[in-house]
């Protein structure tokens, strides 16, 4: 499974993002932030890889000071491997 994950230090930005990204027509849900990814409140953006760069035009006029970043979430073999995307 991979996904892009919008991680913020903030819970109601979080939800707000969602909020942001469905107003764009991108798929996305809130989801537990991983632990690997070491950051943020707890949740986080979830959204497909494939709208990585939609995500970025949606993100780029809103004012979200709470926003750590972009990270890719893979599962395999049972782990869970957070990267920046």
């Amino acid at each position: 499974m991979q996904a892009i994950l919008a991680v913020f230090r903030s819970r109601a930005q979080a939800i707000d993002c969602v909020s942001r990204f469905k107003h764009f027509g991108i798929p996305a849900s809130v989801v537990s932030t991983p632990k690997e990814a070491n950051v943020g409140c707890g949740l986080s953006a979830k959204i497909g890889v494939f709208d990585l760069g939609r995500a970025r035009q949606a993100l780029s006029g809103a004012n979200y000071g709470a926003f750590v970043g972009f990270f890719r979430v893979e599962t395999k073999y049972g782990k869970t491997f957070v990267t920046p995307a």
